[in-house]
C-alpha cells in the first residue's frame, strides 16, 4: 500500500471509526469468466436461489452503486458522510465462481487480489484489502493467500462453503495453517444458500439465507475442532454470524447431551464465540447487544455491508441504537478493528 492519499479526516476520535464489511466491484474478474460455458450454469443456479422478482430488484440496485463500488473517490466521500475513517474491502462475493477450473481459478484469484490492492492504493490508510481464494480447489489455496499477502492485503475472504466441501472439510487443513501463523484475516462471507428454490421469494434468498449460511459454516469451524487446532486464527463473520450467537444455546445443549455432538470439539460451542470475530450488521439493536454479550465486546467490529441495500447506510448510527457501556462501543466501532488490522 502505497503512503499516498488524502489527509486523514478532521475531527476523527483517538482510535479511527473502522468499518470491515465494504465492497469492491472488479469488472476485470467478470471479463475473465464471460465467455466460459460454466457461466451459464451458475447463473441458472443463483436464478433458481433467489427467484425473478429478486434479481429484478437486484440488478438495477446494483448498477446504481457502482461508482460506489468502483470508484475510490466516491468511496471515500460516501465514508466521510458516514463518519467513517477506514474501509476494510473485499471483493463482492459474486466474484466467488467456484464453479471454475483450475487454470481460470488461479488466473481469477491473481486478478482480483492484484485489483483489489490497485483500489486500495490510491487512498493512502483509508482503506484496507482483502483477496480471494478458490475454495474449490484446496491445493491452491495456500498459494493464493500468500499472493494476497504479498500484495500488502490484510488476508482473504471466504464463503461459507464449495461445492462439495464444508469448512470442516480436512483438504482445508494446509489453509488454516497458513492462515493462523501469517496472521491473515478470514472474512466468512456467504454467497448463496443451499436451500435453493425454498427461498425463492420475497428475498428471502437473502433474509434468511446469509443467516443460516453463516450459522451452518461457523458450526462446521466449531464442531469439528479447527479452533482448537488453530486457535490463533482470525475468521470475521459476516452479518454478525447470522443465528449462531443467539441460538447458541441449543448448539450447547446438543453438545452436553448428545455422544455425536462432543465427537470434535473439546468444549461448548459457545466457548468458541469468543475465538471468533464478528461484525455488527444484525440490523436490530437488541439482537446486537446480545451478539456483544455473547462473544464479548472486544469480538464485535463495526460492520456495513457498504454499498449494498442490505447494508446500514449509516453504521456508526446503527451501533448507537444498541446503547452500549462507552467502552464498549468505542471498542466495536474501531478500537477493536485497529487492533486487529494493526493501524495506528
Amino acid at each position: 500500500m502505497t503512503a499516498a492519499g488524502p489527509p486523514p479526516r478532521t475531527g476523527a476520535p483517538a482510535s479511527p471509526t473502522v468499518d470491515v464489511h465494504a465492497h469492491v466491484l472488479l469488472p476485470e474478474v467478470e471479463a475473465l469468466v464471460a465467455d466460459l460455458p460454466g457461466l451459464a450454469e451458475a447463473k441458472a443456479l443463483d436464478a433458481r436461489r433467489n427467484g425473478a422478482e429478486a434479481l429484478a430488484v437486484s440488478g438495477p440496485m446494483v448498477r446504481e452503486r457502482i461508482p460506489l463500488l468502483t470508484d475510490v473517490a466516491a468511496r471515500l466521500a460516501a465514508m466521510d458522510a458516514q463518519g467513517v475513517d477506514v474501509q476494510l474491502v473485499s471483493p463482492s462475493p459474486s466474484h466467488y465462481h467456484y464453479w471454475t477450473d483450475e487454470e481460470t481459478a488461479e488466473k481469477l484469484y491473481r486478478l482480483a487480489n492484484e485489483a483489489t490492492a490497485a483500489h486500495c492504493s490510491t487512498a493512502g490508510e483509508r482503506l484496507r484489502g482483502l483477496g480471494l481464494v478458490p475454495l474449490q480447489h484446496p491445493r491452491h489455496i495456500v498459494r493464493a493467500l500468500d499472493h494476497a499477502l504479498e500484495l500488502g492485503l490484510a488476508g482473504v475472504e471466504i464463503s461459507s462453503h464449495a461445492p462439495g466441501r464444508e469448512l470442516s472439510d480436512p483438504a482445508y487443513e494446509p489453509f488454516w495453517t497458513r492462515a493462523e501463523e501469517s496472521g491473515a484475516l478470514v472474512f466468512l462471507h456467504p454467497f448463496g444458500c443451499t436451500l435453493d428454490e425454498r427461498l425463492d421469494r420475497w428475498y428471502l434468498s437473502n433474509s434468511v439465507g446469509q443467516p443460516v449460511e453463516n450459522a451452518v459454516a461457523l458450526s462446521h469451524l466449531i464442531f469439528s475442532g479447527v479452533l482448537d487446532r488453530h486457535p490463533g486464527l482470525k475468521v470475521i463473520a459476516a452479518h454478525g454470524g447470522g443465528y449462531l450467537p443467539t441460538h447458541i444455546g441449543r448448539a450447547d445443549h446438543a453438545w452436553s447431551a448428545r455422544s455425536d455432538a462432543a465427537t470434535g470439539c473439546a468444549h461448548p460451542p459457545s466457548s468458541y464465540l469468543k475465538r471468533l470475530y464478528f461484525d455488527s450488521l444484525v440490523h436490530d439493536p437488541h439482537v446486537l447487544r446480545e451478539l456483544v454479550r455473547a462473544a464479548g465486546p472486544d469480538r464485535v467490529l463495526l460492520g456495513s455491508d457498504f454499498p449494498f441495500d442490505m447494508g446500514a447506510e449509516d453504521p456508526v448510527a446503527a451501533l448507537r441504537a444498541a446503547e452500549l457501556p462507552d467502552a464498549d462501543l468505542r471498542a466495536v466501532r474501531g478500537g477493536n478493528a485497529t487492533a486487529l488490522l494493526s493501524l495506528e
